[in-house]
C-alpha cells in the first residue's frame, strides 16, 4: 500500500521537514479508522465530495488516482508522480526531495 512506505519512513520526511498528506474520498470515521488500522501518523484528508480530487486531476471515477504531488513551501507544485509503484515509490520521492 502506498502509505505504508511513508509511515514506514516517517523520520527520513521529518528530517528533511517534509509534512506527508494522505487524501482520499473516504470520511473523517473512515481515515480514522484506516489510519489506525495501518498506524499512519501523517493526516488524511477528507474530500468526500471529490472537489480536490477532481481540481488535481485525482478522480479516478469513484476511486481516487493513485498519484503524489510533491508541493513546495510557497504552495507550487514541483513534481507529480502520476505512476505509483508502491516498492519504489518512497524511495523516487526521497530522491526528489534531495
Amino acid at each position: 500500500m502506498q502509505g505504508n512506505g511513508f509511515r514506514d519512513r516517517i523520520q527520513e520526511f521529518e528530517d528533511r521537514n517534509v509534512q506527508i498528506l494522505g487524501a482520499s474520498f473516504d470520511t473523517v470515521e473512515e481515515n480514522k479508522a484506516f489510519a489506525e488500522k495501518f498506524g499512519y501518523t501523517f493526516p488524511l484528508l477528507c474530500d468526500t465530495d471529490k472537489t480536490v480530487g477532481t481540481l488535481y486531476g485525482a478522480a479516478d471515477s469513484d476511486f481516487p488516482a493513485r498519484i503524489s504531488y510533491i508541493i513546495d513551501e510557497n504552495g507550487k507544485i514541483t513534481h507529480t508522480l502520476a505512476k505509483v509503484d508502491v516498492k519504489s515509490h518512497t524511495n523516487e520521492v526521497l530522491t526528489m526531495l534531495g
